[in-house]
């Protein structure tokens, strides 16, 4: 048997789990889950996944699936921990918030405070740092380790370093990902606390929540039983991925943690007990541009909606790891994904087949998953669509939709991943996951409310 096969067969009878923890989820919605996530590794070739899902502020499922080593196999458990990579972020940023809380700085001081060498530090504020709007270029933003960031670093050498170089833009004008403005954030925190950051964070934002086993994976390699970080280099084997060197991390993506503390902290996010309530006001606001422009993002977290839902999240990719946290403030719902690999989109499929599941799309998002089934049987409503749209869809198209469409069989996720405006009308995109299959499906919407595009195509 060859080694993919192997890691296969043990993700799909090496499960351990706390069944207890599942008492408010049915039966029924519970084998769902376990079917949607052994099927996400299988595609995805990722040796573990660890699962939480978070309803009316309990942990109703809590399951690890596949091996946190591959060699010697180590069955993932539950209690294993994984680098959360930048899910860390709001960590940093709740930090700040609470500092404000306590008077001892304000989002809207700026850099130049405590660094000055920082480029155009007089203009950025702590917030622009928080928000991705601050213009300081991003040290990391490849999807591998490079050579020279598997070698330690002194945080202060990278913002001497990327922090002193010539803005990307100016501050508030437009928003681009930086490692480096989170980098900067976590030393500012230091400063103020007069605390390393992880132990600030530890002390008033993770054991005050019940979090007791995290690690600071900015000095601190993870080590078996803890998830070994892989990846996959084209179609290759899963591999072990270089380490990056002690200091990297700090600030942007330096936590260690198991599923059930990331739904533990979601928990406390739903249930406001924590921060204050104008501080977890700031936390979900996104920031809004020079020119007014909303980002959608606020501190340390995205803000969207998902299916009708309102959602609050943020994902991250580590040495060798892929991580998704989702909260749905509005229905009280939260999902944790955990991977230890930095390849596919295990996370993401996951993700979207426990919120279709629990929270069925509402609204146009529903109305088009509608449109979608009946494509699969073959059932056209002509009124959904244009005449253009009609025309193009004849007998042999709506043929060719029942005939590869149908035997996926009922979606087990359907979310909403962009919306633009193009042409007088409103683009929608979806990603589908059906049968084991993940789908795009393209969509332009008339002023009229009529269907003028409906095109699905193969993601893999």
């Amino acid at each position: 048997m060859s080694l993919k096969s192997v890691q296969i067969a043990v993700v799909l009878f090496a499960v351990c789990a706390i069944p207890a923890r599942a008492a408010d989820l049915s039966a029924d919605q519970t084998a769902r889950i376990d079917a949607a996530i052994t099927g996400a590794i299988h595609d995805s070739g990722a040796p573990s996944a660890s699962v939480a899902v978070v309803k009316d502020g309990q942990v109703v499922y809590e399951k690890a699936f596949g091996e946190a080593a591959l060699s010697p196999v180590l069955p993932a458990t539950p209690a294993t921990r994984y680098q959360i990579a930048s899910v860390s972020k709001q960590f940093t940023a709740a930090a700040a918030l609470l500092l404000q809380q306590q008077g001892r700085l304000s989002l809207d001081d700026k850099v130049a405070k405590w660094f000055p060498q920082v480029a155009e530090a007089d203009k950025i504020s702590l917030r622009q740092l928080l928000t991705h709007t601050s213009g300081v270029s991003d040290f990391w933003p490849q999807d591998y380790v490079q050579a020279p960031m598997q070698k330690p670093v002194d945080p202060m050498t990278v913002l001497n370093t990327w922090g002193t170089r010539p803005l990307d833009f100016q501050p508030g004008a437009d928003w681009q990902y930086s490692n480096t403005g989170y980098l900067i954030a976590g030393l500012i925190i230091e400063k103020v606390s007069g605390q390393p950051l992880f132990q600030f964070v530890n002390d008033n934002l993770l054991k005050p929540v019940g979090i007791t086993d995290a690690v600071d994976i900015s000095q601190t390699d993870l080590k078996t039983p803890d998830a070994l970080g892989y990846e996959r280099r084209a179609l290759a084997p899963n591999r072990l991925t270089p380490e990056a060197g002690h200091g990297w991390a700090f600030g942007s993506w330096y936590l260690g943690l198991t599923a059930d503390d990331l739904a533990r902290w979601d928990i406390s996010i739903l249930k406001q007990s924590l921060l204050s309530k104008e501080s977890y006001v700031l936390q979900r606001t996104p920031v809004k541009l020079n020119n007014g422009k909303d980002s959608g993002y606020a501190m340390g977290l995205f803000i969207g909606k998902d299916g009708g839902h309102a959602l609050i999240s943020h994902d991250g990719e580590g040495a060798g790891y892929l991580s998704l946290n989702r909260i749905y403030p509005d229905d009280g719902v939260a999902i944790v994904v955990l991977t230890n690999t930095m390849s596919g989109d295990a996370t993401g499929n996951i993700a979207d087949s426990i919120a279709y599941l629990l929270l069925p799309p509402t609204g146009t998002d529903a109305h088009m998953r509608q449109v979608f089934e009946g494509l699969q049987t073959g059932q056209v409503n002509r009124a959904d669509f244009t005449d253009d749209f009609n025309g193009y869809l004849d007998a042999a198209t709506i043929a060719d939709y029942k005939s590869t469409l149908g035997p996926l069989g009922a979606p087990t996720a359907f979310s909403l991943t962009r919306t633009r405006n193009r042409g007088g009308m409103d683009y929608r995109g979806y990603r589908i996951r059906a049968g084991g299959k993940s789908l795009s499906l393209s969509i332009y919407v008339a002023k009229d409310g009529r269907i003028e595009q409906f095109l699905v195509s193969p993601v893999d």
